[in-house]
């Protein structure tokens, strides 16, 4: 395990918790770290501006922690500044309200050894809610290779499993900081878009979800951020003819069911907002006489 002291070596991996008021729950992730058989690994929390207590509990019973505090600026503001503060070649990902299995990273690592061309690995996830195990939709079923039209539809890649390389997290720029959700979604397109990624199948992390601060409840319209991911990548220009085809068609009925919801609920600034946006991406009709 690494320690703070200048002549100590670099660790392969550098696990990062972003976290904001989550005192009762970050225990919990914090402990599956140290209870971890894979050893080589620093550990970075970036508090997110917690008024909780989250520093002083982390400074008192997590004393080889490194505790990185900064204004409340979200998940993808807190996870790139631990990752500025990483050395490990490796980053590992772990939401505030998950747990990892004890071997995860030794699994995981063991699989990546002979996949030396892939940058990012998965693994499979265990969901539960309200404290009772349930099963995923099959939409959600994990799988690894060229995963960018599976990304499309939905964020298929838990980021409590990732492990991805940091050289490789610099030269995509990190998570988008002016998403305050599905960060991660716009992340996963914009790397499954460029290469395929690892996946192992197992489940290694348990996926803790109910509780009243996930962002899916406390964040209105994600398909606003949806949107603003897909028009990214479409700007970009690196996709392949048929995906630049497949991506627009989400995007459009994104767009729709946007408006027309919005339209219901009498929000006349989201329609002024959406429709130019709908007319520039809609195919237009020709007409034969």
């Amino acid at each position: 395990m690494s320690k703070a002291g200048k002549s100590l070596p670099i660790p392969k991996v550098s696990v990062i918790i972003p976290t904001y008021d989550r005192i009762e729950t970050l225990p919990r992730s914090l402990n599956s770290v140290f209870k971890q058989t894979f050893s080589d690994w620093e550990l970075i929390v970036v508090d997110d501006g917690s008024t909780d207590g989250t520093d002083e509990m982390v400074l008192r019973d997590y004393s080889s922690v490194r505790l990185h505090r900064q204004e409340n600026k979200g998940v993808s503001s807190a996870r790139n500044a631990g990752v500025a503060l990483a050395s490990g070649e490796w980053i590992a990902f772990l939401d505030s309200d998950d747990a990892w299995f004890p071997e995860k990273l030794e699994r995981q690592l063991s699989s990546l050894a002979t996949e030396h061309e892939l940058r990012l690995s998965h693994t499979d996830e265990i969901w539960i809610r309200n404290g009772r195990r349930v099963n995923q939709p099959k939409e959600y079923a994990k799988s690894g290779g060229h995963l960018y039209r599976r990304c499309l539809r939905l964020c298929c890649i838990c980021p409590s499993s990732v492990l991805i390389r940091k050289d490789f997290f610099e030269e995509l720029g990190g998570f988008d900081e002016a998403f305050p959700a599905c960060e991660d979604y716009d992340l996963w397109l914009r790397i499954t878009a460029r290469e395929p990624v690892h996946y192992l199948d197992q489940a290694l992390v348990r996926k803790y979800g109910g509780h009243e601060d996930q962002l899916s409840t406390t964040v209105w319209g994600l398909d606003r951020y949806r949107i603003r991911a897909l028009e990214k990548i479409l700007s970009e220009e690196i996709l392949s003819i048929k995906d630049q085809i497949l991506t627009k068609e989400i995007l459009i009925k994104k767009l729709r069911i946007l408006i027309v919801g919005a339209r219901k609920r009498g929000n006349q600034e989201v329609v002024a907002e959406y429709e130019p946006r709908l007319s520039v991406w809609e195919p237009v009709e020709v007409k034969t006489f």
